[in-house]
């Protein structure tokens, strides 16, 4: 075999390779377009030159990748984690305040105050308050009576005024929907109501009568009850009954019919309102309300001798007064209605009964 010509030195410009067969060409001279073929010695020769102009002509330049973001979840700032996943657990529902558990933290609450209540009662027994020397004198005592429930009313209240906020991070007025400002805005159309609820007592009073002498009456009936019912009627009773019975009961039903609804069809909890309350299906108000009506009403029945008519009264009543508490989303409509329900009724008795003097009249 024949020794092959010295290599000659490659061209930067030219990226050809087993350039040997090519003459070296200067460096301000132009690259030959073809290689002549009687150079040619056998060995791959370089690619000509405008195929590489061509190609590098139609070069496209290499697209970065794009940059991978976190994903964007709508959670508070507050919230977020320090670094950025791709995969974040899922967020918590928003919690509906009252729920049926705050119920339940309620209740040791309503306990200590029946037993505060048993311990004025008892202590009262003991040192002859208000002349009475047993409990069963005591327990028809009217001073007694209301010295109990309030002595309840207050304890629990103030327990839940303590305790409910460090649950709930706002007031528990905030937590139970109070809204005063909207109150005093519909104050004319809540008295509407509640005349409406006066009306219909006494409707049922004419179509049902209710039984002669019941425990209520007795009580008017004693001694300085009827102005202390009276005030007790239109103040205390209304406000603490309200934030139990419509405050935490009535939306804490609303929701746990929502909850084991959103179970069974296996569909999202729905989003809180405007102002962080919960929103409810029509199904659950008119559920919750007939569910609440009726340990309201059996909680007067005792009042009233048990008898059909006062109670299917009660339960009316209630059922106005939670479908203001739930159109309006205001406790204090509710509280406002209640009050001056009872108000209207104590006062037709105070003008009947010529103010409390003549009790027979009743």
């Amino acid at each position: 075999m024949s020794d092959l010509p010295e290599e000659p030195q490659r061209n930067e410009d030219l990226p050809s390779e087993n350039s040997s067969a090519v003459p070296e060409q200067p460096p301000s001279a132009e690259a030959p377009t073809h290689v002549p073929p009687e150079v040619s010695t056998g060995v791959a020769t370089s690619v000509p030159t405008d195929i590489w102009t061509e190609a590098a002509s139609h070069d496209i330049p290499p697209q970065p990748f794009p940059e991978a973001t976190a994903p964007q979840y709508s959670v508070p700032a507050s919230e977020l984690p320090l670094f950025h996943s791709f995969t974040l657990p899922p967020l918590r529902p928003p919690e509906r305040i009252p729920n049926f558990g705050h119920v339940l933290l309620l209740i040791p609450m309503v306990i200590a105050g029946f037993i505060a209540g048993l311990i004025f009662f008892i202590g009262g027994v003991h040192v002859h308050l208000f002349g009475a020397t047993t409990l069963t004198q005591a327990g028809t005592d009217i001073h007694y009576i209301l010295g109990f429930e309030g002595i309840l009313y207050v304890t629990a209240f103030i327990a839940s005024l303590l305790f409910f906020p460090m649950v709930w991070h706002e007031s528990l007025f905030e937590g139970l929907q109070w809204n005063g400002a909207t109150a005093k805005r519909l104050s004319r159309r809540l008295v509407a109501a509640a005349f409406l609820c006066f009306v219909l007592a006494w409707l049922v009073g004419y179509l049902v009568p209710s039984p002669e002498n019941t425990p209520i009456e007795k009580i008017f009936k004693t001694p300085g009850a009827a102005w202390l019912l009276f005030f007790f009627g239109i103040s205390l009773a209304p406000f603490f009954e309200e934030m139990f019975f419509r405050g935490f009961l009535l939306p804490s039903l609303c929701t746990a019919y929502d909850w084991m609804a959103e179970k069974i069809t296996r569909q999202p909890p729905r989003p809180l309102g405007e102002h962080g309350q919960p929103e409810w299906s029509r199904a659950a108000m008119i559920v919750a309300s007939i569910a609440t009506s009726l340990p309201f009403a059996a909680m007067h029945g005792e009042q009233t001798g048990y008898s059909f008519g006062p109670f299917l009264l009660l339960v009316g009543v209630s059922l106005v007064l939670c479908g203001v508490r739930l159109t309006t989303r205001s406790l204090a409509s509710s509280t406002l209605v209640h009050s001056c329900y009872n108000l209207l009724l104590f006062s037709l008795m105070l003008i009947g009964t010529g103010g409390f003097r003549h009790l027979d009249k009743m």
